[in-house]
């Protein structure tokens, strides 16, 4: 016997598992599609692809569970709706943490155990006048400023990984470019801040 849609999302909720798994045969390819859309950005973010995967088949449980006729919108909608958020939420979150981790890889602050000192202390100058230090770190900030501002996007992303220790070959694995195409960017980012200087 075919069931529709709606009868099927009614025995869900009643906990019947087949009736799930013909949802699931049905539009699983809802989560292929969403897989795909944002795999670039899994891919820049360190995400781990089979756990996002499982996030999603998660939403889409929950989104039949919460599904009803009553809200205007099909069940392949809705279900495209919820998995979404729920992948959106999840690049989110790996971005903050990544955020988080990166600012902590140079924090200034951070204090190491083996010297019993914030790392700003390790590496400067007793001697060395104050005032001249923020002399230094404003003309400093000043030239990444102007270099933000002479680079197209692409060209300070590899600019920061580059200035981050990466070569072009870990670059273009990061960006999921070609590796002639990331020296060829590394090549316009060298002309560009010889011009600046």
């Amino acid at each position: 016997m075919e069931y529709n849609d709606i009868e099927l999302v009614h025995m869900v909720n009643e906990n019947n598992e087949e009736a799930k798994d013909i949802l699931y045969e049905k539009y699983n390819y809802i989560i292929d599609i969403l897989m795909t859309k944002y795999k670039n950005i899994f891919y820049v973010l360190g995400m781990d692809f089979t756990e996002v995967r499982q996030e999603a088949m998660l939403a889409f449980t929950d989104a039949l569970v919460k599904y009803s006729s009553e809200k205007n919108a099909s069940l392949p909608t809705f279900l495209t709706l919820v998995i979404e958020r729920k992948i959106q939420n999840s690049i989110r979150k790996a971005d903050t943490i990544k955020n988080k981790k990166r600012l902590a890889n140079y924090s200034l602050d951070y204090e190491y155990e083996s010297f019993n000192k914030p790392l700003k202390d390790i590496i400067s100058d007793p001697n060395s006048d104050p005032f001249i230090e923020v002399q230094s770190k404003e003309a400093y900030n000043e030239l990444v400023e102007k270099i933000k501002n002479i680079l197209s996007p692409l060209e300070y992303e590899v600019y920061e990984l580059l200035i981050n220790g990466f070569n072009y070959i870990d670059i273009a694995s990061k960006l999921n470019k070609k590796p002639k195409q990331i020296d060829n960017t590394i090549q316009r980012i060298r002309g560009k801040i010889k011009e600046l200087l």
